[in-house]
């Protein structure tokens, strides 16, 4: 049988027609998600490093806000809004972010946002006053929360179903590997290159990432049409709305919550305009989210766990160095080793976890159950810290973190995107990010609400009982006192020297009971969320490709 039309001569033309050729339809156009490979994969790679840049833009110049403040001539609380505002942008950038995507393309997106998030680093250094600094931190905030949504999305939609749980341990990595990094990170740039490459240290990473996803990503197409059916109400009302929400939580505790009357506005005007977004969210016809997931076990248990647990490894990771920064007086470069502990076996941890997780013989709810458990034993270790403690005391913590954060973080993401089908992405993929986010700014919160408070009590209970117990201790003398007598014959500098020593000594003791009462705490939520994901969320397997059926005789 001929599989194409010739040309014939006008004789040929006139003799009987003899069966007519057979026309076959055009090719389907070539699809813009290539076969799985090599490019793939530096794609892949090229997104993941984009969020881990994303990441350390995040942390490092958080944790070196004292220096870069040095440097810059910033005050305390100006210098908390500089973090306020970066993370209020970063958060809401997540919520509306993949409805951009799908519209500009992954490919475009992508690239475009890792290369504004480097550009702006390059003047942060330079900006002349603190509010220039802000709004600069805001833009760099919006485009760096841009990326996380899109890296969960390329894992899911690029990877083989039977390797796709290694891409959802691969973006487990920017919640477990990457903010333990921002600590060592810190040290070294301030250390060995100056305090601007706490800015410009995204910058070269930056451009390894951009030229790997423009090797690797698909070139998907963009759909304009979707202009048609923008939902503007949505953004007008939801970004404000989780700005608000945000600064409630990192400066509420500083202005003193709801008797501050920025925080009473905050919060009243920010949680009537989100409780509208939620609503409009759930009838529009071109929402950023979808609500109605919220009606499936696996995703109210998988959605309440990622914000909780990712609250308690932040907790677990600022604990140590509040302690070692506060009462040992330690740099960064000193506390450093106690995070890399932590941090660099995530390389081999978060594989080996995602190939036992891909065994359709095991139930990731019970690996989740054991990683709490660890979570839990490290914070049983925690409680009993004294200030005898140094770096190395906290290295057991650290190791059994090792194995928790991996276990806890990889099986709920596996419960909150494997119960879906592959359209459901975008819109879970929104909703993961911004509340991973959220779980930044409650542990914020927490840590400082908790912190105040219990420092508070265990100093008003110390100087109680040293007031009470003051008569019964005259005759013992007072050893301060006696120690500082030699350095000076001035019995009122001696005095007073020994007044504000014997407060520094409460300051020491407050503190360190109170982060034990947070070690304490810490134990019923990791048994609580073991026990909440046992009971609540059902199974889910591992995907596997569809498999081959025999055609019809």
């Amino acid at each position: 049988m001929e599989t194409h039309a010739r040309q014939g001569t006008p004789a040929q033309a006139a003799a009987p027609a003899g069966p007519a050729p057979v026309v076959h339809a055009p090719p389907p156009m070539p699809s813009y998600i290539p076969p799985f490979g090599l490019r793939t994969v530096i794609g892949c790679l090229g997104m993941l490093l984009a969020v881990l840049i994303a990441g350390f833009n995040e942390h490092v110049t958080e944790i070196g806000l004292t220096d870069i403040r040095g440097a810059m001539h910033i005050g305390h609380d100006e210098g908390t809004w500089v973090i306020t505002i970066y993370e209020a942008f970063n958060i809401a950038a997540m919520a509306f972010t993949p409805w951009f995507y799908m519209t500009f393309s992954i490919y475009r997106f992508s690239i475009f946002m890792t290369a504004a998030l480097a550009l702006l680093a390059i003047p942060a250094p330079f900006m002349p006053d603190v509010t220039s600094l802000c709004i600069l931190r805001a833009f760099q905030g919006l485009s760096a929360g841009c990326l996380p949504p899109v890296l969960m999305t390329v894992m899911l939609k690029y990877l083989p179903p039977e390797i796709r749980v290694f891409g959802i341990a691969g973006y487990a990595m920017t919640a477990t590997f990457g903010p333990n990094l921002g600590l060592p990170l810190e040290a070294f740039w301030f250390e060995n290159l100056g305090w601007h490459w706490l800015y410009w240290e995204i910058v070269p990473l930056a451009a390894a990432a951009i030229a790997m996803m423009a090797y690797g990503l698909p070139r998907d197409p963009m759909h304009f049409e979707r202009f048609e059916k923008f939902n503007w109400f949505g953004l007008v009302v939801g970004l404000p709305a989780i700005c608000s929400l945000v600064i409630v939580l990192y400066q509420g505790d500083r202005l003193d919550w709801f008797r501050s009357p920025v925080i009473t506005h905050l919060a009243l005007w920010g949680g009537a305009a989100f409780a509208v977004f939620v609503i409009n969210e759930a009838y529009h016809p071109s929402p950023y989210f979808k609500v109605q997931y919220w009606r499936s076990r696996n995703i109210q248990a998988s959605l309440l766990s990622l914000v909780g647990i990712l609250a308690i490894c932040g907790l677990l990771s600022e604990l140590p160095a509040t302690y070692l920064e506060e009462i040992r007086g330690y740099r960064p470069l000193q506390t450093a080793p106690v995070s890399l502990v932590v941090a660099l076996p995530q390389l081999l941890m978060l594989p080996l976890i995602a190939a036992i997780c891909n065994s359709a013989r095991v139930d990731c709810r019970y690996i989740l159950a054991g990683g709490m458990l660890c979570l839990g034993a490290a914070s049983w270790l925690g409680t009993w810290l004294t200030p005898d403690w140094v770096r190395d005391n906290f290295y057991p913590l650290q190791i059994l973190q090792v194995f928790g954060q991996p276990m806890t973080v990889i099986p709920t993401l596996m419960l909150a995107t494997l119960a879906l089908g592959p359209a459901d992405g975008p819109f879970i993929s929104g909703m993961v990010n911004m509340l991973k986010g959220l779980a930044n700014a409650v542990a914020f919160a927490l840590f400082s609400v908790l912190t105040r408070r219990r420092e508070q009590y265990h100093s008003t209970m110390l100087l109680d009982h040293h007031g009470t117990q003051a008569q019964a201790l005259q005759g013992l003398g007072n050893p301060i006192t006696q120690q500082l007598s030699g350095i000076s014959p001035d019995s009122g500098r001696v005095a007073h020297n020994s007044l504000e020593v014997f407060h520094t000594y409460v300051h020491e003791q407050s503190l360190v009971l109170s982060l034990a009462d947070i070690y304490f705490l810490l134990i019923w939520a990791c048994l609580g969320y073991a026990a909440l994901n046992l009971i609540l969320p059902r199974r889910v397997y591992p995907p596997r490709p569809p498999s081959a059926v025999a055609p019809a005789p």
